[in-house]
């Protein structure tokens, strides 16, 4: 869950996520979407994908973003057990 945070505990990568839900993008899709620089967006896709939160695809010389949908499935999943457990102790 730290990751998660870390990764989404930023209003601009939170935007980038939130497009890549919709559909994998490129860069400059993003940078259209999100409205900062290229370099920007490149810094916080590092980061995105440093949390596992990411996943980065060639084709041919455009690079596809997309959410790591297992990972991020897995996290809300046990988010969901572990809200389930402490409602359960209460």
């Amino acid at each position: 869950m730290e990751k998660f945070g870390k990764g989404i505990g930023n209003a601009s990568r939170y935007r980038i996520v939130e497009a890549l839900f919709k559909s994998r993008k490129t860069v400059g899709e993003l940078v259209k979407i999100v409205g900062i620089s290229q370099p920007a967006v490149s810094q916080h896709l590092k980061t995105l994908k440093a949390n596992s939160l990411v996943i980065a695809e060639r084709k041919g010389q455009e690079v596809f973003y997309a959410i790591n949908t297992d990972y991020v499935l897995t996290l809300l999943k046990n988010l969901a057990a572990e809200l389930q457990k402490q409602k359960e102790r209460s």
